[in-house]
């Protein structure tokens, strides 16, 4: 807990209970969308808005404490801001993970080729998590 506090704090993000509780749901789920985060957060805050949510989830984002994660066809789900990874999402589970893997030679022939100054990169790969393989192949 002590260390969710000094994280907003380093964010100069104000503290309040709702934020610790969505930084504890984020730390411990990884990457959730609005909704999820929300009904996980019902049960320590029973009257919660979801625009309450919503509205820390911004003041979060704007601050690059959070980050969004924008999923081909799901809805977007939010991370804790880490350092440059990539996400594979299963195509049948939707399970999403952070690969760590160094973007660096992608940006650059990107550059390269569209002469673009980019400022973010969202690497996302979807696939079939060994899970699925091995339920599909049984």
């Amino acid at each position: 807990m002590k260390d969710n506090l000094e994280l907003l704090k380093s964010y100069q993000l104000k503290i309040t209970p709702q934020r610790i509780a969505i930084v504890e749901e984020l730390a411990s789920h990884g990457h959730l969308s609005i909704e999820d985060l929300y009904q996980g957060l019902l049960e320590r805050f029973p009257t919660i808005s979801l625009a309450t949510v919503y509205k820390n989830i911004n003041a979060m984002e704007e601050k690059a404490f959070v980050q969004e994660v924008k999923i081909p066809e799901q809805k977007s789900k939010y991370e804790l801001t880490k350092a440059n990874h990539a996400h594979v999402v299963c195509q049948e589970c939707k399970k999403v993970e952070d690969v760590v893997v160094s973007t660096k030679v992608i940006l650059d022939e990107v550059k390269d080729v569209s002469h673009y100054q980019i400022d973010r990169d969202d690497l996302v790969f979807t696939g079939l998590c060994p899970e699925c393989v091995v339920r599909q192949s049984a």
